[in-house]
């Protein structure tokens, strides 16, 4: 496999790359800014939204709106906003921390991120400078609020099946809107919308809607599982006069808006998950150390403590994904605007790029922050199902983010097939590591290591999961070619390959820069945390390749393919109860979750 010392990683190249660990960006390399605005974030939180959260829940009129204000005030919605239209102008990691940092804000953390995210930056990305200068202060600032319409009743994850049309005025004024949007958050109070609609029945095409244009009306607030507080309603567009200087971008080209829109909005859902997750963890573990059974506290019971160790294990390592993933964009976006291009261009190129990222990052942030909140419900036992105790509300809350932003069916169908069409198009090489791989199979296993440099055995594991994920997808194509399409149960099982061996990678990597800047002692307890989640990844990558090969290959192939992948997945036996005891007991100590 080869290895990459300077020049910087492709999407999907990871599958096919070493990554080199001091060129990977860790958590730990946060400056003192945003370690600061990490802090600012968190206080936010703490003095303005938990503890009038019932009041938020019960929808209080005007309680959210004036709150996104409050957060506009500080900064808190304007950090990559360019500096000439109120923002602040900062990094893209510095905007994931923020969206991090507010993450454990239930209801509010969905109004900030729908504003900040979706209800700004098509305009701020699509929009001429006219629309920029008249829209994107007032949205920084937070005086105006922003929604985005996209969903209808029969169009959710075929967003390109929207029944909405738009229609010239025969004057030539305005688009006559017809249709309606559904699921649309931030809808009972926002200002500004951006609605796609088709012109003539089939022109796909964004458009800025206010508050108050003839013929748009809204429905009531919709009654929900969770996220109470977050305002979600239906729009209306009934002859719906929109002028035509408010058209969005290009017409006809209102999906490159939608999906360039949803790639960055699939990695900041995964740092809300995240903050969302730390927020519940430290909650149940206060809970556990203050809770007594038996005339002890239950966070000495092994069983507490797996539980305990489990959620911050993926919870760290989701951790190290994201800001990983982060630095690429940052990287990317920074050369592309030293290249010339403009601000707009270079985001959203940058997020293109590492789409594959954006969509894994996006399911396993989902999946982590829904693992936390159920395991922290079971350590809070039957107080757990009581309202009185937080815990059931990030549970209830924590659900619907497997489902928006692409629900983790279709995001893991995306990963498989994004990688599948740049290699097709000649930009992954995966094929020439795909028969290397198939070679490989057929030759006699070298299973002595004389590497002796620090982690080579782990990164060992890391090169062969690749060499799974390679030979199983490369079987796949191979055998069922143009009908992989159609075989969505077997894409799944790739996908969920690479989800592992993207989110292992990515720990092994912090690892290895923690241990090389800050010594072998300061890395001890992450170090266990890496250790734990490659060995249970191993059997995880095992299974799904099985379920795979099983579904599409027989007989002497089918033997030969099991017999390589159990060779990929091969890991050395490791005490996990032991490193999970020492995870759990250092947070014990801590009082919480402070990797």
């Amino acid at each position: 496999m080869e290895t990459n010392n300077k020049t910087a990683l492709k999407g999907g190249e990871w599958i096919i790359k070493e990554s080199n660990p001091m060129d990977t960006f860790i958590p730990e390399d946060f400056n003192e800014e945003q370690q600061m605005v990490m802090d600012m974030c968190q206080q936010f939180l703490t003095t303005e939204i938990i503890p009038i959260i019932d009041r938020i829940e019960k929808l209080e009129p005007g309680l959210m709106p004036s709150l996104v204000q409050k957060a506009g005030e500080q900064g808190l919605l304007s950090t990559s906003f360019p500096e000439q239209y109120g923002g602040l102008g900062k990094d893209f990691i510095t905007s994931t921390i923020v969206n991090e940092g507010l993450g454990g804000g239930y209801s509010f953390s969905v109004a900030i991120a729908a504003h900040t995210g979706i209800g700004s930056l098509p305009i701020l990305y699509f929009g001429t400078d006219a629309q920029k200068e008249k829209y994107i202060p007032k949205l920084a600032s937070g005086e105006w609020k922003g929604a985005y319409g996209l969903t209808e009743p029969n169009s959710g994850s075929d967003a390109l099946g929207a029944k909405s049309t738009a229609k010239l005025s025969d004057d030539g004024k305005h688009y006559i809107l017809n249709g309606q949007k559904c699921w649309i958050t931030n809808g009972g109070f926002a200002d500004v919308y951006t609605v796609f609609a088709k012109i003539d029945g089939d022109k796909f095409t964004g458009f800025i809607v206010e508050r108050g244009m003839e013929g748009f009306t809204q429905g009531p607030e919709e009654h929900k599982m969770g996220i109470k507080g977050s305002s979600t309603v239906q729009l209306y567009f009934q002859d719906c006069k929109v002028p035509v200087e408010n058209v969005l971008g290009e017409i006809g080209k209102g999906h490159i808006i939608a999906f360039n829109i949803l790639n960055i909005g699939r990695l900041k859902l995964c740092a809300a998950t995240l903050g969302g997750a730390k927020h519940a963890l430290n909650t149940t573990v206060a809970y556990a150390i203050a809770r007594e059974q038996f005339k002890i506290s239950i966070s000495r019971f092994g069983a507490i403590k797996y539980k305990l160790a489990e959620m911050a294990t993926r919870l760290w390592v989701c951790e190290s994904a994201l800001y990983r993933t982060s630095k690429w964009i940052d990287d990317n976006e920074h050369e592309a605007e030293a290249s010339g291009k403009t601000f707009a261009e270079s985001l959203l190129g940058a997020a293109e790029e590492f789409a594959i990222e954006c969509a894994i990052l996006k399911v396993f942030g989902s999946e982590t922050l829904d693992y936390v909140v159920d395991e922290g419900v079971q350590v809070h036992g039957g107080n757990g199902f009581s309202d009185e105790y937080a815990i059931s509300r990030a549970y209830r809350d924590s659900r619907i983010n497997r489902i928006y932003e692409g629900t983790n069916e279709i995001n893991r169908l995306l990963t498989v097939d994004m990688v599948l069409k740049r290699a097709m198009k000649g930009k992954l090489d995966l094929m020439g590591p795909a028969m290397a791989v198939q070679k490989e199979l057929m030759s006699i296993p070298d299973f002595n290591s004389d590497d002796d440099a620090p982690f080579a055995k782990e990164r060992k594991y890391i090169a062969n999961f690749k060499k799974a994920i390679l030979m199983v997808a490369g079987a796949a194509v191979q055998k069922l070619m143009m009908s992989l399409d159609k075989e969505q149960e077997i894409l799944m099982n790739i996908a969920d390959m690479s989800i592992e061996v993207f989110h292992a990678e990515s720990a092994l990597l912090r690892v290895m820069k923690l241990t090389q800047t800050k010594g072998e002692q300061a890395a001890n307890i992450q170090t266990d945390m890496m250790h734990v989640y490659l060995y249970d990844a191993a059997d995880r990558i095992n299974k799904a390749g099985k379920d795979a090969l099983n579904s599409f290959a027989d007989g002497d192939e089918l033997r030969m393919m099991h017999i390589g992948l159990k060779r990929f997945t091969k890991v050395e036996p490791f005490n996990s109860k032991d490193a999970r005891r020492r995870i759990a007991d250092k947070m014990i100590a801590d009082g919480g979750y402070k990797f």
